[in-house]
């Protein structure tokens, strides 16, 4: 899970003047939709998948604004055209041919909000989006990133289904923000290289259903049980603490953006054939009990190439992984609820 997306955005400017030939000629053209563009986390997200080399297309899609959001990212010498659309009529030409698609739409956390206090606004938009998806690019590897994941993950599969179009490889709940927390709280904690630190994160995307394994992390560093413990509140209570500093200006816009295009990028070198892509992520799975579940995924041409199993875990972390199944339960089953109530 070594990341090379943003190595050096001084390399990706020194190609523009190459740019249409050298992707024409070494990458697949790849169509991304990012849903909910004009957003604090579209924004961000849009103009790192602009830097993204493997794009060639960039729909960018909300309800108000993205004209403007588009025309700004559009003149950045890099190799992806960018379109932007508005509004539920043009919701379908942003998707039409998307390889990828990207849905941070939503309304964010406030303070004293839970990501429960936000389903009933945005199931109702995950769920409308996705309609449109299953019409539109059926086919399409889904990212989301609407919370709350839990719940909008399993919408989604609802709505997928209920349309045939479902295909368990091709949807993704995008945990990969849990992943970078961990890494950098370790790595602090460790006083090792941030770069080279590896920490599988499992389960869910809220609260105590975010169990970092740093059993597994590395470089192996030997941390005493209660900064473990520590880290594992800091990385299950990682929004929160953004959304208390924002002071009820916002949530974790930036680093969720980065996480997100990160991931995408990850899809992107699967369905291009770069081999070994890992990356944790809240997909359907039978590595427990419970129809979805995060734990680390093998990426490939088809999205999903193989759900990996957790590992050994130590005693902490068994007893974190059963604390957090009744509570991801709940979350997966009411968002299939949801879906099939309305």
């Amino acid at each position: 899970m070594r990341y090379s997306l943003f190595r050096s955005v001084k390399t990706l400017a020194a190609r523009s003047s190459a740019a249409r030939g050298f992707a024409s000629e070494s990458v697949p053209d790849r169509k991304v939709a990012v849903l909910g563009a004009a957003g604090g986390i579209g924004q961000p997200l849009a103009l790192l998948m602009k830097l993204n080399p493997l794009v060639s297309r960039l729909a960018l899609y909300d309800i108000a604004n993205t004209p403007g959001v588009a025309a700004d990212v559009s003149h950045i010498n890099t190799r992806s055209e960018v379109s932007g659309y508005v509004g539920d009529d043009q919701l379908g030409q942003a998707l039409e041919g998307s390889d990828v698609v990207i849905i941070p739409a939503g309304v964010p956390r406030k303070p004293g909000m839970t990501r429960d206090d936000l389903f009933n606004i945005n199931a109702g938009i995950v769920k409308s989006l996705c309609s449109a998806i299953a019409k539109y690019c059926p086919h399409a590897i889904v990212n989301m990133i609407s919370n709350p994941v839990n719940s909008t993950v399993p919408i989604a599969a609802e709505v997928f289904k209920k349309a045939g179009t479902y295909d368990e490889k091709k949807l993704f709940g995008v945990t990969t923000l849990d992943v970078v927390r961990a890494k950098t709280f370790y790595a602090g904690k460790a006083n090792v290289n941030v770069a080279e630190v590896n920490v599988p994160v499992v389960g869910g995307h809220a609260g105590i259903t975010i169990l970092p394994l740093f059993s597994q992390a590395t470089p192996k560093a030997n941390l005493p049980d209660e900064d473990i413990m520590a880290l594992t509140k800091r990385t299950q209570d990682g929004g929160t603490e953004v959304v208390e500093a924002k002071a009820g200006k916002g949530s974790a816009t930036l680093s969720m953006a980065y996480a997100g295009a990160l991931f995408a990028d990850a899809c992107l070198k699967g369905l291009n054939g770069v081999p070994d892509v890992v990356e944790c992520s809240f997909v359907q799975s039978t590595v427990t009990e419970l129809p979805f579940f995060a734990s680390k995924v093998r990426l490939g041409k088809n999205g999903v190439e193989e759900v990996l199993g957790l590992g050994p875990l130590s005693d902490f972390e068994k007893e974190g992984l059963e604390k957090l199944k009744p509570e991801l339960k709940s979350s997966i089953e009411k968002g299939i609820k949801f879906a099939n109530d309305n």
